[in-house]
């Protein structure tokens, strides 16, 4: 499955998106409004890049101070909160570093993404962590952006 082919199925299934990004700054809802139709689908994208912004918009202060702002547990966090906000069908929570360091979080590898996708309806969650491994950020997010797609061909079979 490509992006088009998600915002195909998603308006033939009549499912929303909403996305929480942070490492992949709103490249994910990008990737989807630049989809003819997209409007259609995606209900809204937060790009929260600080912690007091993760916070604002509903993940527990608790759970970055227990698990760290780069952590699965975050990633489900942010997943669960934009589906909620938006009362999105799925929301995808994306956090991690894209192999650089982070002064104010040194925690975790500087290489490390965490991606979650939140089927609010089955109240199902489905994770991946992946290790960046490319010289820029822009290559890196590509791969985020392809693994979301990916999980999606998996959940909407």
């Amino acid at each position: 499955m490509d992006i088009e082919n998600l915002v195909k199925v998603l308006t033939q299934k009549g499912l929303h998106i909403a996305t929480m990004e942070s490492c992949t700054g709103g490249g994910l809802a990008n990737a989807i409004t630049n989809v003819a139709g997209s409007s259609d689908v995606f209900e809204f994208g937060a790009v929260t890049y600080s912690n007091a912004y993760k916070v604002k918009m509903g993940v527990p202060q608790k759970i970055i101070d227990e698990f760290s702002v780069y952590s699965s547990q975050t990633a489900q966090a942010m997943a669960r909160a934009i589906a909620e906000f938006t009362n999105a069908d799925y929301g995808v929570g994306i956090t991690g570093k894209l192999k650089r360091a982070d002064k104010n979080n040194l925690f975790n590898n500087d290489d490390l993404v965490y991606v979650c996708v939140y089927d609010k309806n089955n109240d199902k969650i489905l994770e991946r962590n992946l290790n960046v491994t490319f010289d820029t950020r822009k290559e890196n997010k590509q791969v985020v952006i392809d693994t979301v797609v990916q999980m999606f061909d998996l959940i909407l079979q």
